[in-house]
């Protein structure tokens, strides 16, 4: 059974929404490739239009639209998705993974191409301050370096 997590990015009002995809809903989007648009309509966004934009997978391993096919490589990287340098002409090689969505992927992100009749904010209600889930104990905040 596939379970996707899709993060929908509205670039007209700089929002981004959370939509669980299961076995149904991400059968849509398992074989496409990053830069294809997808019909939302199965993710209940009847009318939208999304194009996929990247990934990852369990272990946190990116999505490259540059490398065709399904799977993971390890690359030489100098720069781009997967590897951020820290020096000038700095190389290393890293795990990414092929522009093919597969069901090894739990993380798809896509931005909004076409608009529906209903707005997206009517869709996703935005959340009531003091309702969100606490930071667990212990677990350490991922902003600071």
């Amino acid at each position: 059974m596939v379970e996707l997590k899709v993060v929908i990015s509205d670039p007209k009002t700089g929002r981004a929404y959370n939509v669980g995809a299961s076995t149904g809903a991400a059968g849509t989007i398992v074989g496409k490739r990053i830069g294809d648009e997808v019909d939302a309509g199965s993710l209940g966004l009847a009318g939208y239009k999304i194009l996929i934009t990247g990934g990852s997978d369990l272990t946190g391993t990116p999505a490259r639209k540059s490398l065709p096919g399904a799977g993971r490589r390890k690359l030489l990287l100098a720069n781009g998705v997967g590897f951020h340098p820290v020096m000038e002409g700095e190389r290393k090689r890293k795990m990414i993974r092929a522009n093919e969505v597969t069901a090894d992927f739990v993380q798809v992100n896509a931005r909004v191409t076409g608009y529906g009749e209903k707005p997206l904010d009517e869709i996703f209600p935005k959340a009531e301050p003091g309702t969100e889930k606490p930071a667990e104990k212990g677990k350490r905040d991922k902003t600071r370096k």
